[in-house]
């Protein structure tokens, strides 16, 4: 199994978790097709994650067939959170969360 992964990508968890569902358990091949088509601002970031990690595969094992590779785990987890602040009435501050991710992608 080869892994790769990436971490502090400036987009929320929640907004990459939709993206990384539609390639859980799908083929390679199938994947980077999905992700080609999928308009999202996640989708180059896991399509190059896949990538990456396909390479990884590559690396381990010379005689590895890249056809028969699957995604068997992707997972988005918190990180970082930047803390903004933005003036509110009466003298007050509003907090404005400005999120990251860290993304993990196995292929077997």
């Amino acid at each position: 199994m080869a892994k790769a992964s990436v971490s502090k990508i400036r987009i929320s968890p929640r907004k990459a978790r939709l993206v990384v569902d539609m390639i859980r358990g799908k083929n390679v091949v199938q994947a980077l097709g999905i992700l080609d088509n999928t308009n999202k601002k996640a989708a180059p970031i896991v399509k190059n994650l896949l990538k990456s990690a396909i390479a990884n595969a590559e690396q381990q094992d010379q005689d590895i067939d890249v056809d028969a590779l699957t995604v068997k785990e992707v997972y988005v987890d918190m990180g970082p959170t930047l803390m903004r602040f933005r003036p509110r009435a009466m003298g007050r501050a509003g907090r404005i969360r400005k999120r990251s991710s860290r993304i993990t992608l196995a292929v077997n």
